[in-house]
């Protein structure tokens, strides 16, 4: 009996520090924005951000018969209002032949901790610069995507912050984005 509690120890140490540091099963990596935190949905798997332009970065892992994970960026400071993101946004897009982009993108006024935010979700074909910066960069299309994209201005900073992927993978997560987007609190 006294031999099994201290074979009980360490698995309760062990838990209590996964606990502290948010990897407990109840959910994902806590986010920060100008001091706001909301938890992510702990089916988004946290990443290295890919470039210095990205403050944080998740992969979604693809649902049913989709070929790619949805993928979930916030980017911090970055310029452009707005209106003007909202269009480069629609911009990457090609709608169903015979429908306009304004006949596949909604636009929204939402609030994010209080604040006002601009939210589009948009849908079609996916045109990847693969090398956005660059003018001569190829292309990719990528059909049957979905974007949900958010710019909010925060306290201190403006934040984009840009689920895609594949449109069932990205319905499957709306809930938990939505979720996860009007959880930021201090």
């Amino acid at each position: 009996m006294r031999r099994a509690s201290w074979f009980a120890l360490p698995a309760l140490l062990l838990g209590l520090a996964l606990a502290a540091r948010g990897d407990d099963k109840d959910g994902g990596a806590v986010v920060t924005l100008d001091g706001l935190r909301s938890r992510a949905p702990a089916g988004w798997k946290q990443e290295t951000p890919g470039n210095r332009m990205r403050y944080a970065q998740f992969r979604l892992p693809k649902q049913g018969d989709d070929k790619a994970d949805g993928e979930l960026v916030v980017f911090k400071g970055l310029g452009g209002s707005a209106r003007d993101n909202v269009k480069r946004w629609k911009g990457m897009f090609q709608p169903p032949a015979g429908k306009s982009i304004d006949d596949v993108a909604k636009v929204q006024e939402i609030k994010i901790g209080g604040r006002d935010a601009v939210y589009l979700d948009v849908s079609g074909t996916y045109v990847v610069k693969l090398r956005p910066f660059d003018p001569n960069s190829p292309t990719e299309k990528r059909p049957d995507y979905r974007m949900l994209a958010v710019q909010w201005e925060g306290p201190q900073d403006v934040y984009q912050i840009r689920l895609t992927g594949p449109a069932k993978t990205v319905a499957h997560y709306k809930k938990g984005f939505d979720d996860w987007l009007q959880g930021f609190k201090k």
